[in-house]
């Protein structure tokens, strides 16, 4: 099931944009639901109380007396702490690309709305989440835990005991190689492995410097090994290179 938000004061452009996605997604057979959100203010006090929206389809220009759509994408990622519901931006304008980098938009429609391009827009994240369609499964002691693989932020080895950050604040502890945990498990998923202490999930990089991944918290950076900078920005580009297609 994927649940969608469409947020836009123009209620003919939320009815048809709705009504698209009812037919792309009757075509692909795919279960869904629709919200429909008529100002900014209204889908953030959801997104607060919930973080249940897997796609939003968030309008930029609201009335004057409203926050716009640009801002309420960094509510969503900054206050919610939310870097996990893809953002799809519309707009009768073509100017706000600098503005939208931060939020990470999956991508950014212009009115008047084409059905093809909306399709193109679904059928890339569907592209994506495919890439996390998956579980990270680990032991303590005797019982074994599982968790989605697209929640793990990264995984942080001392010696053979690793600390797993999660996407909901928890973080998890248990022993295992860490190179065994790689290439077990994550090597088939959009993981780098940065270092011999560090594996990070490529949706959380907000920036891939020479010697440091900045995640997307930004506050926090994990060090790239010498040895590894060459095989991970390859890696990373590699991934880039892959979602676009």
């Amino acid at each position: 099931m994927i649940r969608i938000a469409i947020c836009d004061d123009e209620k003919k452009i939320g009815a048809e944009l709705e009504h698209a996605l009812i037919n792309i997604f009757g075509k692909l057979s795919i279960k869904h639901e629709i919200d429909i959100f008529f100002s900014g203010k209204e889908l953030f006090s959801k997104m607060k109380t919930e973080t249940g929206y897997d796609l939003i389809f968030l309008d930029i220009e609201f009335a004057k007396n409203e926050i716009d759509g640009v801002e309420v994408g960094r509510q969503i990622r900054e206050i919610c702490q939310n870097y996990l519901v893809s953002i799809v931006y519309v707009s009768w304008e073509k100017k706000y690309a600098m503005q939208l980098f931060d939020i990470q938009p999956l991508n950014f429609l212009v009115k008047p709305l084409r059905n093809d391009k909306i399709e193109e827009v679904i059928k890339t994240y569907l592209k994506i989440t495919k890439c996390w369609s998956g579980e990270f499964v680990y032991k303590i002691g005797h019982d074994t835990f599982k968790v989605q693989i697209k929640d793990v932020i990264y995984l942080e080895s001392n010696d053979k005991k690793i600390c797993m950050h999660h996407a909901n604040g928890n973080k998890i502890e248990f022993y295992k190689p860490i190179k065994e945990v790689y290439a077990e498990q994550l090597s088939k998923f959009d993981f780098l492995f940065i270092h011999n202490a560090y594996i990070v999930n490529y949706d959380y990089i907000t920036s891939l410097k020479f010697s440091e991944a900045i995640l997307s918290d930004e506050v926090t950076s994990l060090p790239i090994s010498k040895h590894r900078r060459n095989e991970v920005r390859e890696r990373y580009f590699e991934i880039m290179k892959k979602r676009m297609n």
